[in-house]
């Protein structure tokens, strides 16, 4: 689910400690199933910091397969042990998915620090990021609970099979560049920025793990954040388009730069490079001697990247290649050479004559024969008529004798029902957190394009047993007798169930306290629901009980994963 834990949202005390950000000596990942952390990176590869200081060593706690921390996490996998800490994949056991696990002992150097930095991160909740849920100090451990992403991969493996194509390099320096810039205009650094911490989702999204606890995991800092973590989005670019790292050292699979030339431009390492963006990359490696090329000048924060970015012309997705048909294949059962050129030496063959019908006599007497048939049929239903008329007024007495208000009741059609104008809403929650409270009021007021969602699941369609549902309350003004509720859904898919049920107020009591009227299950993006029970309530809930997975929507900073937002609501009645 996408509810995070309260202990993630706590701002910390950092109490005289290092700065969140840092420099690198040894780098991990954050946890991506086929992609475990390692520990290959060193200072030297990365271009950016030195060691923050000789800290006394803390032995790592005494953990293995199985072991729960706090009776909810399962630990699964060590992917990671270093420097007295460990990285592990697990399963919460109460939500049912999996989730990264960093351990320290609670008496480690950077235990004060960690904390902070993961309490720090998980406020920034851009999704981005990889989230962090949970940051607990229990007994003699610290924990940070992060996001496990299964269906994401590094961009280390993506390198490995070769550089990526320009508009894929273009949209990775873009999103992680205006990412980092956001972060550090709420005061983060990330300051490990490297091809083990940028992932690319199934759905095409890159996304960043390890903001600030990375760095504090390893105590490492920098004087000059802004600049460091620019430089380290010069090196990805770099990578990106060379399948070299731009330093003589080899790191992260790839091979680095020949010893004693210097840093060379992109496009002079590797042919085919695209222009724009191998100046993109010189501009942002400004650290270690290295110069912008092109006269152009320097680009020292991710800020000034981003406009550097926006002034490149767009590039665009390659056209998709087509692929030719294959040569017509003649059978035994296609006969003729119709379109085809006659082969030397070969007779085309004697057309037959046409049949009789399609010469000029046998034209005249088809339409002959076809006059005839209008006369007859023209005939008939005129004798058809006549006759139906004479036996109406026959039966003309026996109709006459009805009075007329017998005459308006038969012919009295029911009126058509009417809209029930909402004049209020309240978000309904029956166990857990709520969803989108302050958005209740955009699925009444006229616009499709607004909306109130919910979080984003990991199973579905069901959201039980997580949740026995989410839904709004509605206050229509007095008691009214509804026919149908009509509600408009953001996302389609298998598949949305919706219930309704008078309530007595707009902070009803449980579900079994309320009287169902109706409920319908749909694949679409509308859900029409016919009231079953004749019953007046002045208020009324639209309850969710199951939600489509549908892909993420960046317009709506929702993920991958089950969900459903709710546009617009109308009563009739």
């Amino acid at each position: 689910m996408a509810e995070r834990s309260t202990a993630a949202v706590d701002v910390a005390d950092n109490s005289g400690d290092k700065p969140l950000t840092a420099k690198a000596v040894q780098s991990t990942a954050d946890g991506v199933a086929q992609n475990p952390e390692r520990d290959t990176d060193s200072d030297q590869a990365q271009g950016s910091g030195t060691d923050a200081g000789a800290e006394k060593k803390a032995s790592p706690p005494e953990l293995h397969s199985g072991h729960k921390l706090a009776r909810r996490y399962r630990l699964e996998e060590c992917v990671t042990r270093l420097d007295g800490f460990s990285s592990w994949r697990a399963v919460d056991e109460k939500l049912r998915r999996a989730v990264g696990v960093h351990i320290l002992p609670a008496d480690h150097p950077r235990t004060r620090a960690v904390l902070a930095a993961a309490r720090s991160a998980a406020l920034l909740g851009d999704p981005r990021f990889v989230q962090v849920l949970d940051a607990v100090e229990e007994n003699d451990l610290v924990y940070v609970v992060h996001e496990w992403l299964p269906d994401a991969t590094e961009l280390t493996a993506l390198l490995a099979a070769g550089p990526l194509e320009p508009h894929d390099a273009y949209q990775m320096v873009s999103q992680i560049a205006s990412a980092m810039a956001a972060a550090h205009r709420e005061g983060l650094a990330h300051l490990r920025l490297n091809p083990n911490a940028v992932l690319r989702t199934s759905t095409g999204q890159w996304r960043i793990r390890g903001l600030a606890v990375n760095a504090a995991l390893r105590g490492i800092s920098s004087d000059t954040p802004q600049r460091t973590d620019t430089e380290a989005i010069g090196a990805l670019l770099y990578a990106a388009l060379t399948q070299r790292w731009p330093y003589e050292s080899d790191a992260y699979g790839l091979a680095g730069l020949p010893k004693d030339v210097g840093l060379i431009a992109p496009d002079q390492v590797r042919a085919g490079v695209h222009r724009g963006l191998s100046e993109l990359a010189m501009r942002a490696l400004v650290n270690d001697g290295a110069t912008a090329s092109r006269h152009e000048s320097a680009c020292t924060t991710p800020e000034e990247l981003v406009k550097a970015i926006g002034e490149m012309p767009r590039i665009r997705p390659p056209e998709p290649a087509f692929t030719a048909p294959p040569d017509y294949q003649r059978t035994t059962y296609q006969q003729g050479t119709y379109g085809r050129p006659t082969p030397p030496g070969v007779t085309q063959p004697i057309q037959a004559p046409p049949s009789p019908l399609q010469s000029r006599t046998g034209k005249a007497l088809k339409w002959a024969v076809s006059a005839l048939l209008i006369a007859a049929l023209g005939l008939g239903s005129w004798q058809l008529a006549d006759a139906l008329m004479e036996q109406s007024d026959k039966s003309g007495d026996t109709t006459n004798t009805q009075t007329s208000d017998d005459g308006d009741k038969n012919n009295a059609s029911p009126s058509p029902a009417a809209a029930i104008k909402i004049q209020n809403a309240q978000e309904y929650v029956a166990d857990g957190r709520a969803q989108h409270p302050n958005d209740v009021q955009k699925t009444y007021d006229g616009s499709t394009s607004t909306y109130w969602r919910t979080n984003t699941f990991l199973s579905g369609p069901k959201l039980a047993p997580y949740k026995p549902g989410v839904g709004i309350v509605y206050d229509l003004g007095s008691p009214r007798e509804l026919a149908t509720g009509t509600i408009s859904f953001r996302y389609s898919g298998d598949h949305t169930t919706v219930e309704l049920y008078a309530a007595d107020s707009l902070d009803p009591g449980p579900i079994s306290s309320m009287t169902k009227l109706g409920s319908v299950t749909t694949a679409g993006n509308t859900a029409a629901v016919k009231v079953s029970k004749k019953v007046k309530s002045q208020y009324v809930l639209v309850w969710i009980t199951a939600v489509p997975n549908s892909g993420a929507d960046p317009a709506a900073y929702a993920q991958a994963g089950y969900k459903q937002a709710v546009t617009e609501v109308k009563f009739t009645g």
